[in-house]
């Protein structure tokens, strides 16, 4: 479903819990506005509201909001089409955001391992 090759140009999703709207709009190419529209549109994108109203995304929010993106602006889904793409393919999207981790995990390591060797 999330064609990896569409979402290369993007930055690597850093080892935290949170990540406030500002770094999900930066990590994931889209402004912010429109992450708070996709909030309205996609039942399974909820982050976590604490005070002040302010939003606390989890990495499964991240990733979900990369295929949202790749389904919406490179396969050219609707709104509608997406959502029933997400909703239809459950378990395809776990085993893809499970390889999303594993390639993410990968490149963090590489990174450690880099850094120890200097």
């Amino acid at each position: 479903m999330l064609d990896p090759s569409a979402n290369s140009e993007l930055p690597p999703i850093p080892a935290k819990r949170y990540f406030t709207i500002g770094e999900v709009s930066d990590l994931c190419a889209v402004k912010q506005h429109v992450l708070r529209y996709w909030e309205q549109e996609f039942p399974t994108l909820k982050p976590i509201k604490r005070r002040g109203n302010r939003r606390y995304y989890q990495r499964q929010d991240v990733i979900l909001i990369r295929q949202i993106r790749s389904l919406l602006w490179e396969h050219e889904y609707t709104i509608a089409g997406a959502r029933q793409k997400l909703a239809s393919g459950e378990s395809k999207r776990d085993s893809e955001q499970s390889r999303q981790i594993v390639r993410q995990v990968r490149i963090e390591l590489e990174e450690i391992l880099a850094i120890l060797r200097h």
